[in-house]
């Protein structure tokens, strides 16, 4: 028999999530995806508890009345792909790291590319803050759900300001 997954979707803040969740707790966060890039969702019910709890504590997280998040992950990767995952749970709210200082913190200096790449798999990104990560010269780099939701995030947070960002 085939593993449920539920699915539900919202928009908060102008950003369209999409949510799947298993039994065991939230899988993934799209963010601004169309539903036809979804796939092996068998089932759409968005009254999946972790889902319900995901939507109302995004809403907390943009009416900045929410820094950390406490919900049950269920997250698939590889042994390092988690590893990078619960480094990027050790950034705090409104600060960065480089690319660099990460692959510092996992231990090797020399496994920036694969940090990087596994930053960029993050199944559920602001709940694990990839977001949070910046190119070595501070320049805003990749972010599946698009540099201008990055750019909100980061601002969001307080960690910087849209209008060093912003082309005049």
């Amino acid at each position: 028999m085939a593993e449920e997954l539920y699915f539900a979707s919202e928009t908060i803040s102008e950003i369209k999530f999409k949510i799947i969740a298993s039994q065991a707790g939230i899988r993934k966060i799209l963010i601004n995806k169309k539903s036809e890039e979804i796939t092996g969702v068998e089932k759409v019910n968005p009254k999946n508890p972790h889902v319900a709890k995901v939507f109302k504590q995004l809403r907390e997280y943009f009416n900045r009345e929410r820094r950390e998040f406490d919900l049950p992950l269920d997250i698939i990767g590889t042994d390092f792909q988690k590893k990078v995952w619960n480094e990027l749970l050790k950034i705090p709210y409104g600060k960065t790291i480089t690319y660099n200082q990460l692959a510092i913190n996992l231990g090797d200096k020399k496994v920036i590319r694969a940090a990087a790449a596994a930053n960029g798999a993050n199944p559920i990104p602001i709940i694990i803050p990839c977001h949070r990560v910046i190119g070595s010269d501070g320049n805003l780099i990749g972010y599946g759900g698009g540099l201008d939701v990055k750019q909100k995030l980061l601002e969001l947070e307080g960690s910087c300001s849209l209008s060093l960002f912003r082309k005049e």
